[in-house]
């Protein structure tokens, strides 16, 4: 399988969704809609940090999605793809009114029915968002793939000396997005966190920002069926998050933790497609069921 599918086999029309704070920001999202539809719910796919709507991993379930049949729409988060270095303000883990206002703003595009997907960060900010809104969330459903649940814990895996290499790359990445805003010597993530992304958005430091942010918390409040994969193998996500959660504890959330699949990654011999896109297409025809 190709690492980025051609997904340009299906028209996509791009959706401004303007903010509401009087920044005058914008998210953009990609929507494509499939040859054969015939009353899915539009799915939504939120990417992860550093990410776009243009990311492989999104690029990826797209083509399996709309080849199953369903519309789909790329949502950027503010700050990322067509926006990147033309807002005022940015994205984080923890910033659900973005996604409220988009979600609120979909209209008759999602006339059908809305379920929301998000990988990595923005699969932290889908589980949040799910959990702001409890029983008025206006979706179907949900799925976070590879959410870093507890903030602070990640971060802390991303310090230790085998991620060296990746963490060096996904801050110099974090910088690149952020451009000028970025002070000169900041040399770590959680220091990105402290001088950037805590004064930009009202946190008293890092730590509050991990606090206040990470979707752990929130879980017990998610109303809707909302299907969590992740792997004991993520060496950025340590797995006793998830270990910590009690989940049975809400019987909307379906958690999936797989032996192996890193992080995003989930390829299996035999699968013509990454086993998490598998599961959300399952998820997305129980969902059909139900409803039927």
């Amino acid at each position: 399988m190709q690492p980025r599918p051609p997904i340009d086999r299906w028209p996509a029309r791009r959706i401004d969704f303007d903010m509401a704070d009087g920044t005058g920001d914008r998210l953009v999202g990609f929507l494509q809609r499939p040859d054969n539809a015939a009353g899915e719910p539009l799915v939504v796919l939120v990417h992860g940090l550093t990410g776009s709507s243009d990311s492989a991993y999104v690029r990826v379930s797209a083509f399996h999605l709309l080849r199953g049949g369903y519309p789909v729409l790329r949502l950027n988060l503010r700050g990322a793809g067509p926006t990147s270095g033309k807002t005022k303000s940015f994205y984080h883990a923890g910033r659900t009114d973005d996604l409220r206002r988009a979600v609120d703003l979909l209209g008759e595009e999602a006339a059908h029915g809305l379920v929301i997907v998000g990988y990595s960060l923005g699969a932290n900010l889908v589980l949040k968002y799910l959990a702001e809104q409890s029983e008025h969330a206006p979706v179907l459903g949900g799925v976070a793939v590879s959410a870093p649940i507890d903030l602070r814990s990640t971060q802390e895996y991303l310090a230790l000396p085998r991620n060296r290499l990746y963490h060096h790359h996904l801050l110099q990445e974090m910088k690149a997005e952020r451009g000028r805003a970025v002070p000169a010597g900041v040399r770590s993530i959680i220091d990105f966190d402290n001088r950037v992304v805590a004064p930009a958005h009202g946190f008293a430091d890092a730590l509050d920002y991990y606090r206040r942010s990470s979707s752990a918390t929130f879980l017990a409040a998610i109303r809707c069926p909302t299907l969590i994969i992740h792997a004991a193998d993520d060496p950025w996500t340590p797995a006793d998050a998830y270990r910590s959660v009690d989940w049975s504890a809400n019987p909307n959330l379906i958690h999936m933790m797989l032996a192996s699949g890193g992080h995003v990654g989930f390829h299996a011999r035999g699968l013509n497609m990454p086993w998490h896109d598998a599961a959300v297409l399952r998820f997305l025809r129980a969902l059909r069921d139900k409803r039927a």
